[in-house]
């Protein structure tokens, strides 16, 4: 007689269950930001009081602290982790409510800029990135996922890329690893290099957008140095994003051809399932706000709504670097991604100068 052979599956997870195992995360990602806040308002006013010469440290730069202390001092529990991961949620909320602070207008004008300088500095990265991979000797799949994270959006480009070209796991963990640090440490060099040049809010702003990687380090770094200049940081941010199907594309054709990569088939549909959604979101709200369907303290909240999305977005920017696990990784990529780093930051720095003396800026 066959034995009867029951086979069991774990019962579906419902909606509410789900959602519950987001609390403590989020719990902390906001606890973390309202620290911050508490931070910077307390530590200002006692220094101001006693009369000390103590800089001004932002909300923003207390929230990554105290999330890299948690994440590399005392490690972040199994029950944190699915609600910080919905950092990158809050930070196309962020974007998205963000529009209502522009007229479309404004999109316009400054979007159009940004293009012009996005499309320069994509091109230049992505070939800059590819000669020094290929100078250093990395795989070839490296180092296409270097140059795109570096040209276009981060660690997003890495992932979209990595499916799109048959990448190995190995190669997208060392990119994002390398990634992730030169990011972070764009967020303490940048504003110093700001201040040291005297750079306006509105061309510093464009060249954080353009030179850091990460949109959240790029919000980051933006609100580091002024709440102008975070808006034209996320916007020009919000418009290298825009371009990632493209970029993607080309080198999933690319990879193809070689054979080592799933042909494309319909390329409306592969630029649409890599297109950046929220962006829509961002003009759409930004068109509401230009036709006057918001009233003046509508308008407000939703500008304050934006600005509390993003601080939970800077508390899990310094819950998701763990300094550790990046030095696993190896040490080429790091070096490569470092020199194509500070040639990118120079390279986009002098665009923005020159092209400031054009526009004003």
């Amino acid at each position: 007689m066959a034995a009867a052979i029951a086979l069991t599956q774990d019962p579906p997870i419902s909606i509410s269950t789900k959602f519950l195992r987001l609390l403590p995360g989020i719990a902390l990602l906001f606890a973390i930001g309202f620290a911050g806040k508490l931070l910077e308002k307390n530590i200002n006013a006692y220094a101001k009081g006693h009369h000390w010469a103590f800089p001004n440290i932002e909300y923003v730069l207390w929230a990554i602290l105290i999330g890299l202390v948690i994440s590399n001092v005392f490690g972040l529990a199994e029950i944190f982790k699915p609600g910080v991961a919905t950092y990158e949620f809050w930070l196309k909320a962020g974007i998205v409510l963000l529009g209502s602070r522009f007229l479309l207008g404004d999109v316009w004008k400054l979007g159009g800029v940004s293009l012009l300088l996005v499309v320069i500095e994509i091109t230049g990265s992505l070939a800059f990135m590819t000669f020094l991979g290929r100078a250093f000797g990395l795989r070839p799949k490296l180092t296409t996922l270097l140059a795109v994270g570096s040209a276009v959006c981060g660690v997003s480009a890495i992932i979209a890329t990595k499916g799109a070209i048959d990448a190995d796991e190995e190669d997208s963990s060392f990119a994002i690893a390398a990634i992730l640090a030169l990011g972070a440490i764009a967020l303490f060099t940048f504003p110093l290099i700001g201040h040291a040049l005297h750079l306006s809010d509105h061309a510093y702003g464009i060249w954080s957008g353009l030179a850091v990687d990460n949109t959240a380090e790029a919000a980051a770094a933006g609100a580091l140095y002024s709440d102008a200049a975070a808006k034209l940081a996320i916007l020009t941010k919000t418009t290298r994003n825009a371009l990632i199907g493209f970029v993607v594309l080309g080198y999933a054709i690319h990879w193809a051809r070689k054979g080592q990569a799933h042909a494309v088939g319909n390329k409306a549909t592969f630029l649409w399932q890599k297109f950046p959604k929220f962006v829509l979101g961002f003009l759409l709200i930004s068109l509401l706000a230009t036709v006057g369907f918001f009233t003046k303290d509508q308008n407000t909240a939703l500008a304050n709504l934006s600005r509390w999305a993003f601080l939970l977005t800077f508390a899990g920017v310094g819950l998701r670097t763990n300094v550790r696990e990046m030095r696993k990784q190896g040490l080429r990529p790091f070096v490569v991604g470092f020199i194509g780093e500070i040639a990118i930051a120079l390279f986009t720095l002098v665009l923005v100068i020159v092209t400031g003396h054009f526009y004003g800026f």
